[in-house]
């Protein structure tokens, strides 16, 4: 016998990770970064058939200070990237990043000296969305698993050890370049 079976009906018992994870990920106030071609379909996640408030995230933000959730949606230019970065260091703590679409994640078929080769190369990107462009659906998708993070995520002093053990999995797993070769 429980804890739980000697409690009163309709008494909750949870951890404050479980609820301040859902409490964060149930209201997530993005702040829409459209570029290009793929700002057309972050719009469309907007609109009634898709519609981001299911989620609590009705509230898209055009200030990066009433913001926690970034979408990066389309080509990044050498002479954006500066104010991207500004942007992202103006958010509120914690925050994430999504780049939708091909070009904000690895710079599309723009393979030249004016288009930045990746968001991740300014900002830290937490889901990518692949596609030219990318279905609504599919923003929809990384949105959801952004959420699952969110609420199995950690806090204080457990989530400072969890991002040090994440970068340190990063670096010891970087594959050699031809110039560390």
């Amino acid at each position: 016998m429980g804890l739980e079976e000697q409690l009163p009906s309709g008494f909750l018992l949870t951890t404050v990770e479980k609820f301040a994870g859902w409490a964060r990920s149930s209201s997530l106030w993005p702040m829409t970064f459209g570029l290009a071609c793929c700002s057309i379909e972050l719009m469309d996640v907007g609109m009634p058939r898709h519609d981001f408030s299911r989620w609590g995230m009705e509230r898209a933000s055009a200030t990066p200070r009433q913001a926690d959730l970034m979408i990066v949606a389309g080509r990044v230019s050498q002479k954006m990237a500066p104010v991207l970065r500004r942007l992202h260091d103006q958010m509120t703590e914690p925050k994430w990043v999504i780049a939708m679409g091909v070009c904000a994640s690895s710079g599309g078929m723009f393979n030249n000296y004016a288009v930045v080769q990746g968001v991740d190369h300014v900002v830290p990107v937490d889901f990518y969305v692949p596609g030219c462009p990318p279905r609504p659906e599919m923003l929809l998708d990384a949105v959801l698993k952004l959420h699952d993070q969110i609420q199995n995520g950690t806090l204080g002093a457990d989530r400072k050890a969890e991002i040090a053990e994440l970068e340190e999995r990063a670096v010891s797993h970087r594959r050699p370049s031809r110039i560390d070769a």
